[in-house]
């Protein structure tokens, strides 16, 4: 099979390789699209090695064909399912836990499926289990119009929740109101503390921040939120230090909260997925949430995809494809 390698000088090559094989436990995946994130880009420059046992290729979620399953699975060949990896998606095939295996939702594409695990799973957990979003309460969103952003921002409204999103261009201020945010900033015109207040004074403070930016602008922003205000950190894109008036934490019983994805136990990301295809799968299939895709790339230009996020030009997922016919709807 093919994959695409990153080479020392971190240049990318799809070349040959020996096809994967199955350890107990795992499923064989026919890979139609791979989608891409910015993890990918940090393991280009060699800063997120893949965990052990997983490819030395990149990509994080895929979506395909099975080739092979333990008899015991639930799964057979020719089953439709996309899937949450630990590395190893930018290739024709891969061997997958088949715990991290979800079928792809009636009507969708395998180019919009292989969008779905990893940022649809990462808002999943932070929303739902670190941070207990209610119905009613305020959700901001740091860098919404990005893929783990679109995400959360659809399922904070499905819980009941009020949205706030923060973006750096125009076109992103029309896709946050296309999605319905309550409250879209644009942070190269307004400051985002000054809309904290707004909301607070509106009735409405904000009760949870998703927050893949840190930097200064956690310290400055996190004693703005409600009492029992929760700020969840899943990146560190403009910074990894910031100044926290503990005070604030400590008189409105604030949280912070530190939270990945890839680090968790198989059985988590087990739970978590289960929990997306309950919840979730029907309003997918029923177009009531979406993936949402800014431009989908055959694999040989995942160099052109990798500059589009670099450049954060992207309004939601960038999509590679490995075989024809992978943005055409599944036929099971």
């Amino acid at each position: 099979m093919k994959v695409t390698k990153i080479h020392a000088d971190e240049t990318l090559e799809w070349i040959e390789v020996p096809d994967p094989v199955c350890a107990d436990g795992e499923a064989l995946i026919e890979i139609h699209a791979a989608a891409v994130n910015r993890a990918d880009l940090l393991q280009r420059a060699g800063k997120y090695p893949p965990p052990p046992g997983w490819p030395e290729w990149p990509g994080l979620e895929v979506a395909g064909k099975i080739l092979e399953a333990p008899a015991d699975s639930g799964w057979k060949p020719g089953d439709c399912v996309c899937a949450l990896l630990g590395g190893g998606g930018y290739a024709e095939k891969v061997a997958v836990p088949v715990e991290l295996l979800m079928p792809v939702p009636a009507g969708l594409s395998f180019a919009e499926a292989a969008a779905l695990p990893e940022v649809f799973a990462t808002a999943w957990l932070n929303l739902v289990g670190e941070a207990h979003t209610q119905s009613g309460e305020t959700v901001f969103v740091h860098a919404g119009a990005s893929g783990v952003g679109t995400a959360a921002i659809q399922i904070a409204k499905h819980l009941g929740a009020r949205t706030v999103a923060s973006v750096g261009s125009a076109d992103k201020v029309t896709l946050m109101q296309d999605l319905g945010v309550d409250r879209v900033i644009h942070h190269q015109q307004e400051d985002v503390g000054a809309v904290f207040d707004e909301c607070a004074e509106a009735g409405h403070p904000v009760n949870v921040a998703l927050d893949c930016v840190g930097g200064a602008g956690l310290g400055e922003h996190i004693a703005k939120l409600a009492i029992s205000g929760r700020w969840v950190l899943i990146a560190t894109l403009g910074g990894p230090t910031t100044e926290l008036n503990l005070r604030a934490v400590l008189t409105r019983k604030l949280r912070l909260i530190g939270s990945t994805l890839r680090s968790r136990s198989l059985a988590e990301k087990k739970q978590i997925l289960s929990d997306l295809v309950t919840e979730l799968w029907p309003k997918f299939e029923s177009g009531e949430i979406r993936p949402v895709i800014h431009r989908v790339l055959p694999i040989q230009e995942a160099d052109e995809a990798h500059r589009i996020l670099q450049s954060r030009e992207n309004l939601g997922k960038v999509v590679l494809t490995i075989r024809d016919g992978a943005e055409s709807p599944v036929s099971t």
